[in-house]
């Protein structure tokens, strides 16, 4: 990741939660027990490419099919690593997650959000926020700990509440 990365805080962290290098929220994007099936798999489908490599050799492959071949095991591994890397963070002004492309969504620009959470199924399902920006795109963002998810929502409803009290009228 280049440039200003979800992993590395910028050097003037003075909007994080808890004030200037105060403390950000940060949770790995899935629990653990999703990024450990997804090493399960990842390795699962090695061992069994590589058992298989026996009577792939007899085959007559083109270069289309073996080309496809390997594509496919390139992107299940990377899917696989950004799984078990991916994280999520609060920075007091965005929300971000690394992805396979990293999603970025700041407090400004939310139109509405939904945060989709099943306590009793929280280790296998992570809890993921949907947020509608203004523009009309829409973005999931996962979090194992639905605390981060909970506090970008109630800083969205905080920033929309000073609006609203900036726009009124005295009486």
């Amino acid at each position: 990741m280049t440039g200003n990365s979800p992993n590395v805080p910028p050097a003037d962290a003075k909007d994080a939660p808890g004030g200037p290098q105060g403390a950000w929220l940060e949770s790995a994007a899935y629990p653990p027990a999703v990024r450990g099936l997804a090493v399960a798999i990842v390795v699962a489908l090695a061992a069994f490419a590589a058992w298989s490599v026996p009577a792939l050799h007899g085959a007559q492959w083109s270069f289309t099919s073996l080309a496809t071949f390997c594509l496919a095991g390139v992107l299940i591994a990377w899917v696989g690593w950004w799984m078990v890397f991916s994280r999520t963070r609060f920075t007091g002004d965005a929300l971000l997650q690394s992805w396979l492309w990293d999603k970025k969504v700041h407090i400004r620009e939310v139109a509405t959000f939904k945060i989709v959470h099943w306590p009793w199924l929280s280790g296998i399902v992570a809890p993921r926020m949907l947020v509608r920006r203004r523009n009309g795109s829409i973005a999931w963002v996962h979090s194992a700990d639905p605390a981060l998810l909970v506090a970008f929502g109630e800083a969205v409803v905080r920033q929309g509440s000073d609006k609203a009290l900036a726009a009124t009228p005295p009486a």
